[in-house]
């Protein structure tokens, strides 16, 4: 890392040193004292406030004035704990990992892997995605997707934490083809699905009644290697208690031919979880930025 030692980096590096200190304290003293981070990003958020206030009046219609501001503030506690156990990510050993993790109906993953079946795990953008890959990496070699990270220390620094328990990233402009290998070869592919594509490679489907935007690329890998796909939600549990690893039986019948009715039912399933958890989904994303044709900005 001796590439890093420039004084542009030594602010990044301060931040990576203040994340490791954290990490070391007792989960539930940083889970409480993120929370705390996360009261006081609600509220000075602004811009990001109106985001996520848009977000959940949007899909959660049946909620009054009261209640919105009630689940948001929620949400940017979770948003808060979330950041401040970065360090955890980053930096945890795997046994802490493992104690700090249970998993819940894990027996669909274990009867696929059993099956010899390619798997690709739905993974939803919770705040906490990243722990479900890591805590399972290293039974089974994790393949997940990035996007190259600007700030090289930082793109460095991510890449080397989520493989150092064997998980393998692969950058989003890899050829497709490299990807089917991989999933075919017996890697589960961590698949996150639900951003704003914000490219023409989209199609709209129903996402809390609202046509969203959607990029078939899970239709399409699931297709090409042949992969049951089964959901996998994680979960902060209250009080600091860790996390839950959540799995859903496989989607039956999935893919079809139809990208549209793919992507409805993809919606359907991340719905599921989210109303076990509305606070820790990514509000924070403008989540309905693109727009059919003819429709105007819900921001």
């Amino acid at each position: 890392m001796w590439q890093f030692s420039h004084p542009r980096y030594w602010l990044y590096w301060l931040v990576i040193l203040l994340l490791w200190l954290i990490s070391l304290l007792p989960f539930r003293l940083t889970a409480f004292l993120g929370r705390g981070l996360g009261y006081f990003l609600y509220l000075i958020a602004g811009r990001r406030a109106h985001i996520v206030r848009t977000n959940l009046g949007l899909c959660f219609p049946e909620l009054d004035s009261e209640q919105l501001g009630q689940l948001m503030r929620l949400h940017f506690e979770a948003l808060g704990q979330s950041v401040l156990t970065i360090g955890i990510n980053l930096f945890a050993s795997q046994r802490r990992i493992q104690k700090l993790v249970t998993m819940r109906n894990r027996r669909y993953f274990d009867d696929a892997l059993a099956a010899g079946k390619p798997i690709i795990l739905l993974a939803p953008h919770f705040v906490a995605m990243e722990i479900a890959g890591l805590a399972l990496a290293p039974e089974r070699h994790m393949l997940s997707m990035y996007q190259t990270i600007r700030n090289p220390l930082i793109d460095t620094l991510i890449r080397r934490s989520r493989s150092r328990f064997g998980g393998i990233m692969i950058e989003r402009s890899t050829d497709m083809r490299k990807v089917i290998k991989l999933i075919r070869g017996g890697s589960p592919f961590y698949y996150l699905p639900d951003q704003d594509p914000g490219s023409s490679d989209k199609v709209f489907a129903p996402f809390f009644g609202i046509q969203t935007a959607v990029t078939p690329g899970l239709s399409r890998f699931a297709r090409l290697s042949e992969a049951v796909v089964i959901p996998c939600f994680t979960k902060m549990l209250p009080h600091g208690a860790g996390y839950e690893v959540i799995f859903l039986p496989p989607l039956e019948e999935f893919p079809t031919n139809d990208a549209v009715e793919d992507a409805r039912r993809m919606n359907e399933v991340i719905e599921q979880g989210i109303r076990e958890m509305p606070e820790q989904y990514y509000w924070v994303h403008r989540r309905f930025k693109s727009r059919p044709e003819g429709e105007e900005s819900l921001y």
